[in-house]
């Protein structure tokens, strides 16, 4: 996530109050994106575009990843946790009740990634907790690979198993015609076959923990680095799915 601290919330308003950056900030909520989507959904020039996402990267509202298949492509997401802090600000300072969270359409949602040893197994988990169960999770990946220990120890450590889940190949989940297919690699993305029966395809694109070297207490926190962002990425994919399946 960003570490630049979150505007307060007059000047996140006026800041997100301008026509373009709402724009790219709707087009990001749906699905990391690379510029060159953005240019063709806002239809303006590339330089302005560039201007106004580094107005909000600038402000912690974007992040950016450099894609882990050509590093030349930059993946701008959004930082979700910026967007809620501002909101507890703005409900802080008007004093706003809570609101209650939607009831949850039953759908089937599969998360898809290289290996399936890491990012996308941690995401079917808390797809799994934090939906209550009301939205079915699953997982694969594109060379499928065995779990890896640190991903089972970084979710234990939030006391969530994982290590009885089991790494699969996309073909063993082909059958089970998802809904919603979410690639949280760059290498997914582009390995990724098509589903016709899947409703919507959306990509989050999450460093891999697994390539980082150095001590142990480095790799272990490149997993909770990881863990931490897919577990707002999926309460945020909670907020959009009633919207998607109605």
């Amino acid at each position: 996530m960003g570490t630049i601290s979150s505007p307060s919330a007059l000047t996140g308003l006026r800041l997100l109050a301008d026509e373009t950056r709402w724009k790219l900030i709707t087009m990001l909520r749906d699905s990391d994106r690379p510029v060159h989507e953005l240019v063709a959904g806002i239809g303006l020039a590339q330089n302005l575009v560039s201007y106004h996402l580094n107005i909000l990267r600038q402000a912690g509202f974007i992040n950016m990843h450099r894609s882990d298949v050509d590093k030349r492509i930059i993946y701008y997401s959004l930082n979700l946790l910026a967007f809620t802090d501002l909101l507890e600000q703005i409900g802080y300072e008007l004093a706003l009740p809570n609101t209650l969270p939607p009831r949850l359409p039953s759908i089937k949602v599969a998360f898809l990634c290289r290996a399936n040893s890491a990012r996308s197994q941690m995401a079917e988990a808390w797809l799994r907790v934090l939906s209550g169960g009301q939205v079915q999770a699953m997982s694969a990946g594109t060379s499928p690979q065995p779990i890896h220990p640190l991903a089972v120890a970084v979710m234990k450590e939030v006391g969530i198993a994982i290590d009885q889940q089991i790494a699969k190949s996309i073909n063993a989940i082909i059958d089970q015609q998802p809904d919603l297919i979410v690639t949280v690699c760059d290498i997914a993305r582009e390995e990724c076959p098509v589903w016709p029966e899947a409703v919507r395809y959306i990509h989050w694109s999450i460093a891999d923990p697994a390539a980082v070297t150095g001590s142990y207490e480095q790799r272990y926190a490149a997993f909770v680095v990881a863990r931490d962002e897919l577990r707002e990425r999926v309460r945020g994919l909670l907020a959009l799915l009633p919207r998607w399946f109605a």
